[in-house]
């Protein structure tokens, strides 16, 4: 039997989910998810559209392969931080354009939209280092702090959540900030940013926040965060 036949079937799904919606291009990127003291990884250097859940690989949190066919991403140093340094059970790294244009010109995410509550209220860029290095991964758990995404400079996003499903969610809010935050930068104006007091209301205001089906929403009907008019999610839930 497949050791973590679950996780490795979702972090393929995730990969294919992410080329839709253009959240990585070609084999960039990378995803894991942690189950006890594993972690289901994408391989190295391979076309999503030839990832098989066989081919994903599971590691120790020290990095040792315990059921890897290929090697891993060059980055399972950053998945391995995050997962021995935070709580999460899940990292999803994008090379997604808006997160990766956004990471050149700003040291941190601008506060254009509460959206970024979502996100623990902040999103930091960290310092540019070599990929797949020691000293990337240093940084990025640096950066991340208490809160569940950063940008890594001239290079990408990293999201991370409770499961799959919330670190890709992460992800797409994330993308949908920096392409607000990249026009309201260009617009040749001085842009009016939310307040630390504001942001941090928001913050307050999202905690507990969300329902599901079997709480007595009608499947299929699209929630605004907003309860109202507001904005959809960038991404489907």
């Amino acid at each position: 039997m497949m050791l973590l036949a679950d996780a490795r079937r979702e972090v393929v799904e995730t990969c294919r989910r992410a080329v839709e919606d253009r959240l990585v291009i070609g084999t960039a990127g990378n995803v894991s998810v942690r189950v006890g003291d594993l972690v289901a990884v994408t391989p190295s250097g391979l076309d999503y559209g030839d990832l098989t859940p066989e081919l994903v690989g599971v590691h120790e949190l020290d990095g040792t392969a315990v059921e890897a066919p290929l090697k891993p991403t060059s980055e399972l140093p950053m998945h391995l931080a995050v997962y021995n340094a935070t709580d999460a059970r899940a990292v999803v790294h994008t090379h997604s354009t808006a997160a990766a244009a956004l990471s050149v010109v700003v040291d941190e995410v601008p506060a254009v939209h509460y959206y970024l509550a979502l996100l623990g209220g902040r999103v930091l860029v960290a310092p540019y280092r070599p990929f797949g290095t020691p000293e990337l991964a240093t940084v990025l758990v640096e950066a991340l702090g208490d809160r569940s995404a950063c940008l890594l400079a001239n290079h990408g996003a990293v999201a991370t959540g409770d499961d799959l499903g919330q670190a890709y969610q992460r992800a797409g809010y994330l993308e949908w900030v920096c392409e607000v935050a990249l026009k309201v930068l260009g617009a040749g104006r001085e842009p009016r940013l939310l307040t630390e007091h504001e942001m941090s209301q928001a913050v307050r205001n999202f905690i507990g926040y969300g329902q599901s089906a079997g709480d007595g929403l009608q499947v299929g009907v699209v929630v605004d965060v907003d309860g109202g008019d507001g904005p959809t999610p960038p991404l489907r839930p």
